[in-house]
């Protein structure tokens, strides 16, 4: 949850940069280029680096306690979905420095995110970067989905875990 919370403060900074670009009427804080790479990694780093990772550290630390269970099912599994994860988010960001982000919008339709409205590789390292990012939360899911079906305290039937362990 730590290094979600740290691209949390990289997705408010982006979105800093975002408000004061629109500020005023012709904000020349931003680049028309850059404001597209900026808004597209806002909503990328929000949604894919800090909500849904931070849930998943809630659920790696709450699911077990909720279920009598001791720690999740595969501790090892757990290291590596989040060192993928660390390194999909690192990735996605490092198209800052190699040639430019990704700018084809929040959610990457075509034509916007194709090589003639996006000629630079940011799309290249988006789509990367959230394959990297999404095996991690691949396996952080069958790590929690074996921890409650296997290792539930005796007795504790699926109907009766808390509404949390069921999200």
């Amino acid at each position: 949850s730590v290094v979600a919370f740290f691209f949390f403060i990289v997705g408010g900074i982006e979105a800093l940069l975002i408000r004061t670009q629109l500020f005023g009427p012709d904000g020349k804080v931003l680049s028309a280029d850059l404001y597209n790479q900026m808004f597209t990694m806002h909503a990328t780093t929000m949604i894919f680096l800090f909500v849904m990772p931070v849930t998943t550290g809630f659920a790696n630390y709450f699911v077990p306690l909720q279920i009598g269970a001791r720690d999740v099912a595969f501790p090892r599994l757990n290291a590596f979905g989040f060192w993928c994860f660390l390194f999909g988010g690192l990735f996605l960001n490092s198209s800052w420095f190699l040639g430019g982000a990704a700018d084809g919008g929040w959610f990457m339709y075509q034509p916007n995110a194709n090589a003639l409205f996006s000629p630079s590789n940011g799309i290249d390292f988006w789509t990367l970067g959230l394959q990297i990012t999404g095996i991690a939360s691949l396996t952080s899911s069958i790590n929690l989905i074996v921890t409650v079906l296997n290792m539930r305290a005796p007795g504790m039937k699926l109907m009766r875990m808390p509404i949390f362990t069921w999200m």
